[in-house]
């Protein structure tokens, strides 16, 4: 049965997310552990978290995934944003122990001039300050576009930062269909090509979560501008393919398109329909 939801607002709660989620026929959800664009955290209600974990059950639910803010950058030359970027996840992985067994996924940041090298060493170090063997949450590094000084953008880039990660056993990565594309990677000709690359560089089995989204931009335009599902560049069909491919079906998907509710409905619709 194929996996697969939207983001949803965190405003209301976990138990508010899971009715929203069955409610467009989705069984799986991604949220914002946080303010987006800053750092500002809701508390957590314990009741709230046991009545979707009941929910969740009953409505089968599967594997969700939090996802920290955007400002977060661990590998910036800022050392106060570095160590920001480090107690905000930490307090992150601290907080999703209460839902434990999901996936917690980031942007690995931008390097900002000092290198990629340097980038990856400072995320890397940032992991081996939080990472724990006894957490439940698996973190997930996301492919990205290649804007600016992103790092990310190349597989190879992904797999020197788990490398040199001490319990990369809790880690993982999270495809955006979107990014790669604008990264250069061709989904659409060859989706093969592309995930035989990854399994080459980074092995499949790292690989956790999908994004699923359309992209307004040519082929690696590093640009990172999400469309519609059938409205930009990907195409629905090469979309199709990618949630029906043997190596991936299996994944949890989720939609991060311009969309409101009514509009994620109609996206879940379309996919459950294609495969």
């Amino acid at each position: 049965m194929l996996t697969i939801g939207c983001h949803l607002s965190s405003s209301k709660g976990y138990f508010a997310m899971g009715k929203e989620a069955v409610k467009i026929d989705a069984n799986t959800f991604q949220f914002f552990t946080r303010n987006p664009r800053g750092t500002k955290a809701k508390a957590i209600d314990p009741d709230d978290v046991e009545r979707y974990l009941q929910y969740a059950g009953e409505h089968g639910i599967g594997r969700i995934l939090a996802h920290a803010p955007y400002t977060l950058n661990a590998c910036s030359a800022d050392e106060g944003l570095r160590i920001l970027a480090r107690d905000t996840m930490k307090d992150d992985l601290e907080r999703l122990e209460y839902t434990p067994g999901n996936c917690y996924n980031f942007h690995p940041g931008s390097h900002v001039g000092q290198g990629a090298e340097a980038g990856i060493r400072y995320i890397a170090d940032m992991l081996n300050q939080i990472l724990t063997p006894e957490q439940h949450t698996t973190v997930l590094l996301e492919t990205m576009a290649g804007k600016g000084s992103e790092v990310g953008r190349e597989f190879e880039e992904l797999r020197e930062i788990l490398d040199r990660v001490e319990w990369n056993s809790r880690m993982g990565v999270c495809l955006d269909t979107c990014h790669v594309w604008d990264a250069g990677y061709d989904i659409s000709n060859d989706l093969d090509g592309v995930l035989n690359r990854f399994d080459r560089i980074i092995g499949l089995e790292r690989l956790k979560a999908i994004h699923l989204n359309d992209s307004l931009n040519s082929l690696g335009a590093h640009k990172d501008r999400h469309a519609r599902i059938g409205e930009g560049r990907i195409g629905f069909e090469a979309l199709k393919r990618v949630v029906a491919h043997p190596a991936l079906k299996d994944l949890p998907f989720y939609l991060e398109t311009p969309n409101d509710i009514d509009g994620y409905a109609r996206e879940i619709a379309m996919m459950r329909e294609a495969v």
